[in-house]
């Protein structure tokens, strides 16, 4: 992600403007930057967002690289401790536009190409209205394939005499 993706300002109507004879187009198109104020909306507000939504996504078994799972493996364990809803998740957040990285892991099985389609989609969706900013990009790093017979499979407690 470039940071000047997520901060350059697009679109989807304009409005005439006058300028030195002239007309020119001028961009309005924001609920998130009006003349009554600005509304900021921080990084980690559109992590959760992200998060949250790529999760719903059947076929999607976990977010985050293998040292972050093992992580959150271990934070799960510590009482009142929860699991971070934006680990294996990256964004960059301007006015108008965000970005967002994902790490998944996929169940096995699962077509990757139609996966990520739809968790782009469903991501997408939710953070633009949550939070009314247009999404540029939304990159999908898939870092492992989750096998059900490794969950069903406990450590080895057979021993040689």
């Amino acid at each position: 992600m470039s940071s000047a993706t997520a901060n350059s300002a697009t679109s989807t109507s304009t409005q005439p403007a006058e300028s030195k004879g002239s007309v020119e187009l001028v961009k309005t198109d924001s609920t998130l930057v009006t003349d009554e104020g600005v509304t900021s909306i921080a990084d980690v507000v559109v992590r959760k967002i992200a998060g949250l939504a790529a999760r719903e996504v059947r076929g999607v078994h976990a977010l985050g690289g293998g040292a972050a799972r093992a992580f959150g493996a271990l934070r799960e364990r510590i009482p009142g401790a929860s699991a971070s809803v934006g680990q294996g998740v990256s964004v960059e957040v301007g006015e108008k536009q965000a970005a967002v990285d994902l790490e998944l892991v996929v169940e096995y099985g699962v077509g990757i190409a139609e996966l990520s389609k739809v968790v782009r989609r469903t991501v997408i969706a939710s953070i633009e209205r949550m939070t009314g900013l247009e999404v540029v990009e939304v990159n999908i790093h898939v870092n492992d394939v989750h096998i059900a017979e490794d969950d069903a499979e406990g450590p080895d407690t057979t021993r040689v005499h």
